[in-house]
């Protein structure tokens, strides 16, 4: 069958097209606006292409460049599925590390638009590549809001950061040593906010306890425990100058202000992701694991979509990044190998949130987490957390494969 192989430099603006048949021979080049009359302008000259050199398998392929190939992408499937039988046509969404590297094949090619486009189509006949793009709305719905989620929950963390280091300028006795579990709880966040150092310092134990009291609706088993290492950690920290005061609250204070709202705007999407869960058969089997909820699970049902397009759990962790690079010459083979750095960073994040969420829950899981903790001296628990993310993949892979609930370790035979 006679192919016509077709790669597009895609942009903002502006798709860098080129043609190319199966023998890698040149057919045609040109650009197109980035619109759908830019789109119906490709497709029209496509079928000229194919008519006239009598091909009859069609393939498109381009880069995964989030926004900017969407749309077309999209949209080329489904007008060409209209000319389904005659035309066999493929849409792939290529991985742009892996069009890269194959391009360093290539000794002397410059880099522009247009020669990215034929790099595309010639990436195209060499036949590894990955499942032709199928329909998969649904997957991408919940998609835009798990990643959303993601970028959020990395902002998150990047300013309570920020407010940490502010908090050892303004109490470092309290950053160095905190009595709370949790500095971003709401009687942490009240001392912080309404009490200086010096006035904790002045305060009697009666006072102290009284505030701790109120601001903790009397949770605290102890609380003249909490309000002595308080005021001892008021003494003990450094003093800001006058001139420092009001600057190190107004930026802690607009750091917490921005806090609040990410966590406030974090919880529309979880109440959405929820919601839009309920419509996926495959989320009760990821959440018959304690630990996995609908959030977690939208994660990873986002990323993998389809479990048919992975061979095994090892393409899954691979997909993923959850995987180590090999080292062997002759007769040695190293046993310290680091991480890959490339896969889907947003399903190896739910990977990991997921699996910190079951060693809580799972006793499997927990002994697992603790014997790859106990392996190291160093950086122990970011390692056994991301060991217990590829055995999930495990779990992850078969549940999905075989659409069957999971069954705890108590509940086995």
């Amino acid at each position: 069958m006679s192919q016509i192989l077709v790669g597009v430099d895609v942009s903002l603006k502006t798709h860098h097209v080129h043609f190319m048949n199966g023998d890698g021979q040149s057919l045609d080049e040109f650009s197109v606006p980035n619109n759908r009359e830019g789109a119906d302008t490709l497709i029209q000259r496509l079928l000229k292409r194919a008519q006239s050199g009598q091909a009859a398998d069609l393939r498109i392929g381009m880069e995964a460049t989030d926004q900017y190939s969407w749309h077309i992408a999209h949209y080329l499937r489904a007008q060409l599925k209209g000319y389904e039988p005659d035309y066999q046509t493929s849409v792939y969404v290529l991985n742009a590390r892996k069009v890269a590297r194959f391009k360093k094949g290539y000794d002397t090619l410059p880099k522009n638009d247009h020669i990215d486009a034929w790099v595309i189509a010639d990436h195209l006949r060499f036949d590894r590549l990955p499942r032709a793009m199928q329909e998969t709305v649904q997957y991408e719905a919940l998609q835009r809001l798990t990643r959303t989620r993601f970028h959020f929950m990395k902002e998150l963390a990047r300013n309570k950061t920020f407010f940490l280091n502010q908090l050892f300028l303004k109490f470092s006795g309290l950053r160095q040593d905190s009595p709370f579990a949790n500095t971003f709880g709401a009687t942490s966040l009240a001392v912080i906010e309404e009490l200086e150092p010096e006035r904790i310092a002045e305060m009697s134990i009666e006072d102290l306890v009284d505030f701790l009291q109120v601001k903790g609706k009397h949770h605290f088993s102890e609380p003249e425990e909490i309000a002595q290492y308080l005021k001892k950690l008021a003494r003990s920290s450094y003093q800001l100058t006058p001139s420092m005061k009001d600057p190190v609250n107004l930026s802690m204070s607009v750091t917490l202000s921005l806090i609040r709202h990410i966590e406030m705007q974090v919880k529309r999407l979880d109440k959405e992701i929820s919601r839009l869960m309920q419509a996926i058969p495959q989320r009760l089997v990821l959440t018959s694991v304690k630990g996995i909820g609908d959030v977690f699970a939208a994660g990873l049902l986002a990323e993998i979509g389809d479990i048919k397009r992975f061979k095994s759990h090892h393409a899954l962790a691979k997909y993923a990044g959850l995987v180590w690079s090999q080292y062997q010459s002759g007769e040695y083979e190293s046993e310290d190998t680091s991480r890959i750095r490339t896969g889907d960073k947003y399903l190896r994040y739910y990977l990991i949130q997921a699996a910190d969420s079951i060693r809580k829950y799972d006793s499997d899981y927990q002994a697992f987490y603790q014997k790859k903790y106990r392996e190291v001296t160093r950086h122990q628990h970011k390692r056994a957390l991301v060991l217990t993310a590829r055995k999930l993949v495990r779990l992850v892979y078969s549940l999905l494969s075989t659409n069957q609930l999971y069954t705890p370790p108590e509940g086995r035979t």
